[in-house]
């Protein structure tokens, strides 16, 4: 089972997201546009795992705060384009605890640096430069009160994303 935690999109961040992605594709950007119900922020990513119950367990023990995230700026890992997100206290905070509970319990996990960013095109190819992409970018807000322990299942037309835990933010 392939399995990530991450905080879903919801708001005006997902509006904006979607109006740039759909910005873009009138510019003339190509490629696998990410479905608007797909669009997270990855916290871990643990691919293929056969027991999400020991990852729930790990997860319910992490303790944090609402907090808020902020778009900023855009860019691409090779075909791949995303929006990014500023880096701030609570995120971090967020995201070591979680990691430091996977560890714990020896429940392997991309070990790369967090880089806080949503994909929204994978496959892309640009007519234009970056610099173009770049052009009215928004920096739309969300606050963030729950994170989920999610499943990503091939489908016909792409993947699906379901969530099988949800982890509340103390009040």
């Amino acid at each position: 089972m392939r399995l990530f935690i991450a905080i879903s999109l919801e708001g005006a961040i997902k509006d904006s997201l979607i109006h740039l992605q759909k910005h873009w594709q009138r510019l003339g950007m190509r490629g696998h546009f990410v479905p608007s119900e797909n669009l997270h922020l990855t916290l871990a990513f643990i691919g293929e795992y056969g027991n999400p119950d020991d990852v729930t367990d790990a997860v319910s023990t992490v303790s944090f705060q609402p907090f808020t995230i902020q778009l900023n700026g855009a860019g691409n890992f090779h075909d791949a384009y995303w929006a990014g997100i500023t880096p701030n206290e609570s995120l971090l905070d967020c995201v070591r605890k979680i990691r430091h509970a996977l560890a714990e319990r020896d429940i392997p996990y991309d070990r790369k640096k967090f880089a806080p960013h949503i994909t929204l095109i994978r496959k892309g190819e640009s007519p234009f430069s970056m610099d173009k992409l770049l052009e009215n970018l928004p920096t739309s807000t969300m606050d963030v009160s729950e994170i989920s322990l999610m499943r990503s299942n091939r489908g016909k037309n792409g993947m699906i994303y379901t969530p099988i835990s949800i982890f509340y933010a103390e009040s």
